[in-house]
């Protein structure tokens, strides 16, 4: 399993930890690590004897609500958000110590384009609560490259190196597996990714189609700046655009690619179906969309993974946890138009390759495969 402190998994733009820091980074990655390995086991015990039973309406939130009952779950999940706050702090004090030295290595990235819109509005449910608890949430427009650089060091600590150690890239090669997987015959000349935040995901796809013409979309002018940045350094010609994957500035029928990578979660319930209908507009005929999401289907999981969507959605603001855990895919895409549409489970793809497969009915955990929802656009 990768590291997120494996010097060889990394980039120009990502800001370096002193020795200190990198100390402070390492505790909150273990704290973090004990709280779940350790703690959060005795909880689901916990829920389990305060189980109102299976003919209960509302069964996992009478038990969520049982919870906070307990000093003993009001202590892991305050901590459990403790943790979160702290990771947060950590890598901003990093970050703000390398801010002006990133800000001209920003500079020097050329290729690729940035368009910022000064008027943007962000979508109220990014506004409202920031997202994993990230201070600002991904549309504050820190100074210069401050907000994707912390973003991008945090993502890496936070997903505890399992998604591809510093580059974080892992949810971006799935895609490609799963689009050589279903649709080895796409060759796309136009791509985007709709809620690209800094790039992670975006990059191994701009790589492995070097002739493409490829975007990405997100909320926040910082973060954009550093993803242009990042994609630069890392040899990527990317085209970063502000905007709302639900409303793109693109016209109709743009590309022969769209997909987002685990960014229902982080919308709203009402703004999942809008997305993948938006994803269809923006396709030509014959062009895929291509959606991966956290792989927990809301109504196969035991009682106390239901409960910890609940405490995703309460504790780490992640808004719409449950709604994108819970969606029906395959009515919502075919609702959008879509045709061949396929839901299910893709492997996780460290180096993915034309040919392969891995593309099922059953989930093979968390970090080993991804949940995908995929279709064409015929016309």
């Amino acid at each position: 399993m990768s590291s997120p402190f494996q010097p060889a998994l990394s980039h120009p733009m990502l800001p370096e930890a002193s020795h200190d820091e990198m100390a402070q980074q390492l505790f909150v990655r273990d704290l973090k690590m004990w709280l779940g390995s350790e703690i959060e086991p005795l909880q689901g015990e916990l829920a389990r004897k305060l189980d109102p039973g299976a003919t209960h309406n509302d069964r996992d939130a009478e038990t969520f609500a049982r919870l906070h009952e307990q000093p003993a779950f009001r202590s892991w999940a305050g901590t459990f958000r403790a943790s979160q706050e702290l990771m947060w702090e950590d890598v901003w004090h990093s970050v703000e110590r390398q801010g002006d030295a990133l800000d001209t290595l920003a500079q020097e990235a050329t290729l690729g384009s940035l368009t910022l819109d000064p008027d943007f509005v962000p979508p109220a449910y990014l506004v409202d609560g920031h997202v994993h608890i990230m201070p600002g949430g991904y549309a504050f427009d820190a100074p210069g490259v401050r907000q994707g650089a912390m973003m991008d060091r945090g993502g890496a600590v936070y997903m505890l190196g399992r998604n591809g150690g510093f580059l974080n890239d892992g949810r971006g090669k799935t895609v490609l597996g799963h689009l050589y997987a279903l649709y080895p015959d796409l060759q796309p000349k136009r791509i985007l990714e709709l809620g690209c935040g800094v790039g992670t995901s975006l990059v191994p796809v701009a790589q492995a189609f070097p002739e493409a013409e490829t975007y990405g979309l997100d909320v926040g002018a910082s973060m954009l700046r550093y993803a242009h940045a990042r994609a630069g350094h890392m040899g990527a010609a990317i085209h970063f655009v502000q905007g709302d994957a639900e409303h793109a500035p693109f016209p109709d029928g743009d590309f022969d690619l769209v997909f987002s990578a685990a960014l229902m979660h982080e919308t709203s319930a009402e703004a999942i179906g809008q997305i993948l209908a938006e994803s269809r507009r923006l396709l030509r005929p014959g062009g895929v969309a291509i959606h991966l999401e956290v792989p927990s289907r809301y109504d196969s999981l035991d009682l106390w993974s239901q409960i910890r969507a609940q405490v995703e959605r309460d504790y780490n603001n992640e808004p719409a946890w449950q709604a994108a855990t819970s969606a029906d895919y395959d009515a919502l895409m075919r609702a959008a138009g879509f045709d061949d549409v396929a839901v299910g489970f893709q492997d996780a793809a460290w180096a993915p390759q034309p040919g392969q497969g891995g593309f099922g009915g059953e989930s093979k955990g968390v970090f080993r495969s991804w949940f995908v929802a995929s279709g064409r656009q015929r016309g």
